[in-house]
């Protein structure tokens, strides 16, 4: 209760704090200014964000986190709110009103104007993996028989937004794209001449079905501040910027380090303080008690081996570190395989030259780590005892053997999971780490055991 009453009135203070430099606020970037109001409770963001420039509020909003977007959604009054959402970047308008429920949409459209209301239901309409998912109608079109100097005019009547001013498409009357100019173009031809003598025909682009990860990957592969977006009439629909591109990246990297680590995607926004702790236990549940019982299998393995561990119970000693370092070979191969697989720089085509080139980096640390684990068994067991009949050196070296060939096998299996899953159709980042562990685990403990066996006769 005590807690309670210290944390309202610290966010009080800090409200009040907001409330005193308004003035002051606007003159930081929006990104800062958000950063700082995320820290207040919602019905405190309800409360100041009016207090902001109409052309602010939108912006600020924009920034939060999607979760705080909608607590401040349900508080603030409905005519209130169709302001702030007027005033957000297109893109940012539609990802949000798709978060709504439908009784949330029908509240909130006969509150905003008919141009805004178009443009939201457009953008809602494709699925948000999509180019058309994250597109924006933020951008600024001229005809290729206008003058440059009425191609400027025509931009500065427009005021798209600042960020995607720089290129200025080029349609025709049905909207179809004919190319692109720089405003750069524009500024530094003479105003009599037509903006079809610096058009530039060559472009990149892309569809409105087409994956956002494709779109993502093409600007930062063509260094694009901006691509257009066609429909399949070749009709120019809308751009996505860079800064979009890079939430995607962002994203996409995060569910793939969400899979690769066996943690089941989440159907909605994720937000690590705003989910429960009964929806993290529900994404992490079932890979952890699914490979669990897997592992069983080790156990067994383990339990079928009790005599050779009777007769030589050093060999028990080492068991974890023929495991641990399975398991982490087996993480690295798998990782740089799926990362050269996200980055296109590797295909299936090529998976005996992945197999091959892994092996070899393989052998090369199996002669390391055999060597280091030769040297940490007669360090560490020097006053072990042991059978008569067996030398310290000699299990030493049966060890160091072991540890050898599973850093081989482990490697080959991390590397090839990936591909495997995805010459299936899957994804290769399902192959997460826990399932490599306990995979590596199982064929050491294996070759672990059957090396001293067959050395030893046990």
């Amino acid at each position: 209760m005590v807690a309670t009453e210290i944390k309202n009135s610290l966010s009080r203070a800090k409200m009040s704090s907001f409330l005193q430099n308004i003035d002051a606020l606007q003159k930081l970037p929006v990104a800062d200014v958000a950063d700082l109001m995320a820290e207040l409770e919602d019905e405190h963001i309800a409360e100041i964000l009016p207090k902001f420039k109409v052309q602010f509020q939108g912006l600020i909003f924009s920034h939060l986190p999607m979760v705080r977007q909608l607590g401040v959604f349900k508080i603030l009054s409905v005519k209130t709110f169709a302001q702030v959402f007027e005033t957000m970047p297109s893109d940012n308008r539609a990802d949000f009103f798709q978060h709504l429920t439908q009784e949330e949409q029908s509240l909130l459209l006969p509150y905003i104007s008919k141009k805004v209301r178009e443009d939201v239901i457009t953008l809602s309409a494709y699925p948000p993996e999509t180019a058309g998912g994250i597109m924006s109608t933020d951008f600024a079109t001229v005809q290729k028989n206008m003058r440059c100097d009425e191609a400027i005019q025509k931009v500065r009547c427009d005021a798209p937004s600042k960020k995607t001013i720089y290129y200025i498409y080029v349609v025709d009357e049905e909207q179809k794209m004919q190319g692109f100019v720089t405003l750069k173009d524009l500024i530094m031809a003479e105003p009599y001449q037509l903006v079809g003598q610096v058009l530039h025909t060559e472009f990149v682009f892309g569809y409105v079905d087409e994956d956002r990860e494709s779109i993502a990957h093409k600007i930062e592969k063509y260094d694009l501040v901006a691509i257009p977006i066609l429909n399949k009439e070749d009709q120019l629909v809308g751009i996505v910027t860079h800064d979009e591109a890079i939430d995607v990246i962002r994203a996409e990297h995060s569910e793939d380090m969400q899979k690769f680590m066996g943690i089941l995607e989440a159907n909605q926004e994720f937000d690590y303080m705003g989910t429960s702790t009964w929806k993290h236990f529900k994404k992490r549940v079932v890979w952890v008690v699914s490979l669990a019982a897997i592992g069983i299998i080790s156990g067994i393995i383990i339990h079928s081996y009790e005599k050779a561990l009777e007769k030589l119970l050093i060999l028990a000693l080492y068991m974890p570190m023929v495991a641990d370092t399975g398991g982490n070979v087996g993480s690295q191969a798998a990782t740089v395989v799926v990362r050269a697989l996200a980055l296109g720089q590797v295909t299936l085509r090529h998976w005996f030259n992945i197999i091959w080139r892994e092996a070899r980096v393989a052998s090369l640390l199996a002669i390391c780590l055999g060597l280091l684990a030769y040297g940490k068994v007669l360090f560490l067991s020097w006053e072990t005892e042991i059978p008569p009949v067996y030398s310290l050196s000699s299990i030493a070296l049966v060890i160091s053997l072991a540890l050898a060939l599973q850093v081989v096998t482990a490697t080959v299996i991390g590397a090839c999971l990936p591909l495997l899953v995805k010459r299936f159709g899957g994804d290769p980042a399902v192959a997460a780490s826990p399932a490599i562990t306990t995979i590596v685990d199982i064929t050491g403990l294996l070759i672990y055991f059957g090396t001293a066996t067959f050395f030893f006769s046990i």
